[in-house]
C-alpha cells in the first residue's frame, strides 16, 4: 500500500472513543489528502497499551481489506493487520474501536470483538462536508448546534410591543 505523508493530509476531525475492551479510551484524527481520501490515524491510549501514531490508514484500503473477507465470516482486527507498518499489535484493535464509533462496523450480536461492515456512504458524505470547512471536534460541532437552535430561537420570538403605556398619576 502506497503511505501518504502526513503533510498531505488535513485533519477534518479529532475524536475519542472506548477501545473495544472498554478498558481505555483512544483518542484518533480523520483526515482528508489532496488525492480525495479519507484517512485515520491513532493518536492516544489512555490505557498503557503500545500503538502506532505516525500511520494514516485510508478508508479505501480499510473498505477493500473487509470486503476480501469470505462472506458470513465476522469481521476482526486480524485482518488490518498488513495496512500497517508499525509492528504494535494494538493499533489494529483501536482502529477497529475507531471504525465501531464511526459507524462503518457494527458489533455481532453476543460477539464483542466480531464486527460486520455497514455502507460507508454516509460516513463519507459527512467527511467530504467537513473538507469545505475547518478543522473540527465533537465539542464544536455541538457548540455549533446549540448555536443555531438558540438563534433561531431569538428570532422567532415576538418583539415586545412599541405602544406607550397610559401612566397613571396621583394627586
Amino acid at each position: 500500500m502506497k503511505k501518504t505523508s502526513s503533510e498531505n493530509i488535513r485533519v477534518l476531525k479529532r475524536d475519542t472513543c472506548k477501545s473495544l475492551s472498554g478498558k481505555s479510551k483512544i483518542s484518533y484524527q480523520v483526515g482528508f489528502s489532496s488525492d480525495n481520501n479519507i484517512y485515520f490515524r491513532i493518536t492516544e491510549n489512555t490505557g498503557g497499551g503500545f500503538f502506532s501514531s505516525h500511520e494514516w490508514i485510508p478508508l479505501n484500503a480499510i473498505l477493500q481489506t473487509f470486503k476480501k473477507v469470505p462472506k458470513n465470516t465476522p469481521l476482526t482486527s486480524v485482518y488490518l493487520f498488513p495496512l500497517f507498518e508499525g509492528k504494535s499489535v494494538n493499533t489494529p484493535s483501536f482502529l477497529m474501536a475507531v471504525l465501531l464509533n464511526e459507524n462503518l462496523i457494527e458489533t455481532l450480536p453476543k460477539k464483542i470483538r466480531c464486527h460486520r461492515l455497514i455502507d460507508s456512504k454516509s460516513f463519507e458524505e459527512k467527511m467530504k462536508q467537513l473538507t469545505t470547512s475547518e478543522t473540527v471536534s465533537p465539542g464544536v460541532l455541538k457548540k455549533r448546534a446549540l448555536a443555531k437552535k438558540v438563534s433561531k430561537k431569538t428570532a422567532t420570538k415576538k418583539r415586545p410591543s412599541t405602544s406607550k403605556k397610559k401612566t397613571v398619576t396621583k394627586k
